[in-house]
């Protein structure tokens, strides 16, 4: 049986546009980290994680534990994974306040191996993880208040989606996602201005998509009454499919869930299997969305989906800004999921860059099939993974900091929580 030889990891660089959120703005780098891990035989497993200075000492101080593993040795993976993190007990219960630097590190190795185990098989790697269930994966539209361009950004052109600040702005950048594609479900990112206005925007979009599923997230910025107040406008004519994490604590979000007929989403509150037993004895959540990068992998996403099964919780998928290594995975794991119930989150619409050979994979129909092939069935595209090297070396950004991309717009910004 052949044996990991070497480990890499690469921290890249790719551009973002400036989308607004409860926090302040992107800006105009977005971080991840590339992970590569070879074989003896040659074959290289691949896997993406967050870029910040955090997380890269975290896989560093794992990556070398993996040298002389077996693809295959999950079982070591993990141990390898705890020892480095200092909790050398892989069998002990999950901590209540969560674990996801730990995870995270665990989640960007186990993509690799699993990648390498579908390229010894010769099997896509939905095959690898049982055999999947859907052909596709339906995405949904994500959707953001954003500047018309970066601010102090010389020598870089203005995005070409343009501003979005007003509700005929918002609709516009709609009606190009859907036409663009097919999305059938719209997310607004939201807790950016105050929330009677954001209803605005949901009705401008409910009058222009009559029949599209709609969802809000204001990302904790609301407090518990102004979620009471606001609530009577959002059930208005059945406007959300569900509401994303309107407060920003498990407390509150059991208030909320209440006096809220409606499903309250979540991936800020419930985001590590040691939150499940508080979740489900406060009934604080009925949607999870999950995100195999820091909830441990996509097995994990698999036990998370089967615990949701367990307890009637519904399951989506949440994003960050990413490239098509992750989108591979999520739609992997995706397609094996019997109750993914919601059409998942993606940024990749917003994302220019892209590390893998072939370019941008392609949503289309609103929806993704797995890619073919041994594996994730993408490979690294060597040229592009140098170029966006290069950025992360010259970009000076080493950890995200939405706030104080802010504060070159308005210096008197806070971003203190809640907002509303």
């Amino acid at each position: 049986m052949t044996r990991i030889a070497a480990v890499r990891v690469t921290p890249i660089a790719f551009r973002d546009p400036p989308l607004l959120n409860v926090q302040g703005v992107h800006e105009p780098w977005a971080l991840r980290s590339i992970i590569e891990v070879e074989t003896q035989d040659g074959r290289v497993g691949l896997g993406e994680s967050y870029g910040d200075l955090e997380t890269l000492g975290n896989l560093e101080r794992a990556r070398a534990g993996l040298v002389g593993l077996s693809p295959f040795d999950l079982n070591g993976l993990t141990r390898v994974v705890y020892e480095a993190m200092g909790t050398p007990d892989v069998g002990a219960p999950y901590p209540p306040q969560g674990d996801k630097a730990r995870a995270s590190a665990l989640a960007a190795f186990e993509v690799a191996f699993l990648d390498l185990q579908g390229q010894a098989l010769g099997l896509p790697l939905y095959e690898v993880l049982g055999g999947k269930v859907r052909d596709r994966v339906d995405f949904s539209a994500y959707l953001f208040y954003k500047f018309g361009r970066h601010k102090d950004d010389p020598g870089y052109p203005a995005d070409d989606w343009g501003e979005a600040l007003t509700h005929d702005q918002m609709v516009a950048q709609a009606r190009r996602m859907v036409d663009t594609y097919g999305f059938g479900s719209l997310k607004l990112k939201a807790g950016v201005f105050e929330p009677d206005f954001e209803i605005e925007t949901l009705r401008a979009l409910r009058r222009a998509f009559p029949d599209a599923p709609l969802r809000i997230d204001p990302n904790g910025g609301w407090t518990v009454e102004t979620t009471r107040r606001v609530l009577p406008q959002l059930l208005d004519g059945g406007l959300l499919e569900y509401l994303e994490d309107p407060t920003r604590t498990l407390k509150e979000m059991g208030e909320v869930a209440a006096f809220c007929p409606i499903p309250l989403a979540t991936n800020m509150v419930t985001i590590a299997f040691g939150h499940i037993p508080e979740t489900v004895r406060l009934n604080a959540v009925q949607v999870i969305l999950t995100d195999h990068h820091y909830w441990g992998g996509l097995r994990a996403t698999q036990t998370l989906a089967a615990i949701g099964r367990t307890f009637g919780l519904g399951i989506s998928m949440h994003s960050n800004s990413h490239m098509g290594i992750s989108l591979a995975a999520m739609t992997h794991v995706g397609a094996t999921i019997p109750n993914l119930a919601y059409a998942c989150d993606t940024h990749y619409p917003w994302q220019e860059d892209e590390v893998i050979e072939g370019g941008k994979l392609t949503i289309s129909g609103g929806s993704m099939a797995p890619p073919e092939g041994p594996g994730l069935g993408v490979t690294l595209d060597r040229d592009a993974l140098a170029r966006l090297h290069r950025n992360y070396l010259d970009c000076g950004i080493r950890v995200r900091d939405d706030a104080a991309e802010m504060r070159k717009y308005r210096p008197d910004w806070s971003s203190r929580l809640p907002r509303y």
